[in-house]
């Protein structure tokens, strides 16, 4: 009889068990709806790609988490956040502190520089003596939009745009002087056939810690301490392990983790 108890004590054990894995909900992963190479991008079959989606990928695999992409428009993605509809922003986000009043983040997993691009038969730079009198496209909600209203308002119209790809296709069709963002996003659009018909690179802005912030991390519910933590392991495993540098090594040459190349959202 103790035997039979034992038996069934254990497998309701088990059962429990299982049915605790089985209700685990996966982590819905929110990225902006639109491309923006080379760090998240649908392919032809409607799959999302890139360096950030292969990074998440290694982090939520280090993590055992089951994770989802799920796609959500840029300018809604906070809300999507703190409404639940999706548990994690990893779409080229600057932390800043004006986030952090919302949302809290992850430590940073990338850093690049902001950048001015402009057309090639036009000669200048990236400070507000440089724009003076241009029109100066910008994705709305992101750093780059709050930097340029801070530091080219007066001196440049300053003009928002929904998507980053309206930004860039006004410029090559001669509607914008200079757009400014994320110089490896730029860098992307810089090596397309229209890019390279129509732009090239006029230089970095000066840095503004307040605005630009020190880097790139996952966006996460204040009360989701514990998600926060597993990505944060996360991170730290994948780039002691060495997975970090591999999902680099395809798509830059150069350090994306310290800001040695190009800013971001």
């Amino acid at each position: 009889m103790k035997t039979v108890l034992k038996t069934f004590a254990a497998a309701l054990l088990l059962g429990v068990a299982a049915m605790g894995v089985a209700k685990a909900d996966p982590v819905k992963i929110g990225v902006a709806a639109e491309p923006y190479p080379p760090f998240t991008s649908p392919d032809a079959s409607g799959k999302w790609v890139g360096w950030e989606i292969e990074f998440i990928d290694a982090v939520c695999a280090e993590e055992k988490l089951d994770c989802v992409i799920t796609p959500v428009a840029w300018d809604g993605i906070i809300p999507a956040l703190t409404t639940k509809k999706i548990d994690l922003i990893v779409s080229s986000m600057s932390i800043t502190n004006e986030r952090k009043k919302t949302i809290d983040f992850s430590d940073k997993y990338y850093n690049t520089p902001t950048a001015i691009i402009g057309p090639k038969d036009q000669k200048f730079g990236a400070t507000p003596d440089d724009l003076k009198g241009k029109v100066i496209g910008v994705q709305v909600s992101t750093v780059h939009a709050v930097y340029a209203k801070k530091h080219f308002t007066g001196a440049a119209e300053i003009k928002e745009y929904q998507t980053q790809d309206e930004a860039n296709n006004d410029l090559a069709a001669g509607r914008l002087d200079a757009v400014q963002a994320d110089s490896i996003a730029l860098g992307e659009f810089l090596k397309s056939d229209q890019g390279k018909a129509c732009c090239d690179l006029k230089g970095m802005v000066a840095p503004d810690d307040e605005v630009l912030g020190p880097g790139v991390g996952a966006g996460v519910r204040k009360e989701d301490t514990e998600l926060k933590d597993k990505i944060n392991a996360g991170i730290k495993a994948i780039r002691a392990n060495g997975k970090y540098d591999e999902i680099s090594k395809k798509y830059f040459d150069f350090d994306i983790y310290g800001g040695g190349g190009a800013q971001s959202n």
